[in-house]
């Protein structure tokens, strides 16, 4: 199914982030319906970095076009402040939608950017970021959605926050996300808007954890759980090998592990086993 339908529906699509492949046919093999390519989960997983502007353009649209080929699902992809000026923009969105990108996240704070729960944001005049929506909207080829973020909702409150989503809407926005909301009176406000809206669940971030089912009343289109595969990952990661460091075996944390079969399920290895299979038969024939 297309993004712009899914996201259409203002039903808060659940969209788990991914920062590799793997973890993107995991998704896809439990039924969601789209992916969310993480910027900050590529700079912890690819360069065991924090989410502070240290990833390139080559390093995201590298990781968009390897889970491009490893599902079917439409990759939403972080494309952080557009790597530049709003000629950079018009590079970046030819760029991750030539990878393979449905859509492309682009944020309005100064470089180098940060997560957006963290604190000490700072956010670009709103003519800097005007410039940029529109040169992605020049760039696209296709039905590629462009999600404008805005971060002043820490720097400058949510009243401010909601105008740039308006300007960002006027000069030819998608989608809009506002970052960072802080209790659900703002996150309301934010799904009246009048495009589809991005919700960002971070577990341990400044937005209250809401269900689905409210996010959904309230009308959000998507909501990413950005990082939730990446912290569990480190969580299980961090009590196996420890528990492996501590005891010399894996005897005690066992049923922690995925079997034998379940890792080759997860990356499809019955799939590439018929290829093979389907190859060799045309060539004796």
């Amino acid at each position: 199914m297309a993004l712009r339908e899914i996201v259409s529906r203002r039903q808060a699509v659940l969209a788990p982030g991914a920062a590799n492949a793997l973890f993107a046919r995991l998704i896809e093999d439990l039924g969601f319906e789209c992916v969310y390519v993480t910027g900050a989960g590529i700079a912890n997983m690819a360069l065991g970095a924090p989410d502070i502007g240290l990833t390139s353009l080559d390093d995201i649209a590298e990781t968009v076009a390897r889970m491009d080929d490893a599902v079917d699902l439409p990759l939403i992809v972080d494309a952080d402040t557009g790597f530049g000026n709003a000629v950079n923009t018009w590079r970046t969105m030819k760029v991750l939608e030539r990878a393979g990108a449905a859509a492309i996240q682009l944020e309005d704070q100064e470089f180098p950017k940060r997560c957006g729960h963290f604190n000490g944001k700072s956010v670009v005049p709103l003519d800097a970021m005007l410039p940029k929506i529109r040169a992605a909207a020049d760039a696209r080829t296709r039905d590629t959605l462009i999600i404008a973020r805005t971060d002043a909702l820490a720097v400058e409150g949510v009243e401010a926050a909601l105008e740039r989503a308006e300007a960002f809407i006027e000069a030819g926005a998608d989608m809009t996300f506002v970052e960072a909301p802080r209790d659900a009176a703002q996150m309301r406000r934010i799904a009246s808007l009048g495009v589809p809206q991005v919700a960002n669940i971070v577990h341990g971030g400044k937005t209250p954890p809401l269900p689905q089912v409210e996010l959904a009343q309230m009308g959000f289109g998507i909501v990413l759980y950005a990082n939730a595969a990446l912290q569990a990952a480190v969580r299980a990661t961090t009590d196996v090998l420890g528990s492996l460091k501590a005891t010399g075996s894996l005897d005690a944390v066992h049923d922690r592990l995925a079997s034998f079969e379940e890792r080759q399920a997860a990356v499809a290895k019955d799939r590439w086993d018929r290829l093979e299979t389907q190859f060799s038969e045309e060539r004796d024939v």
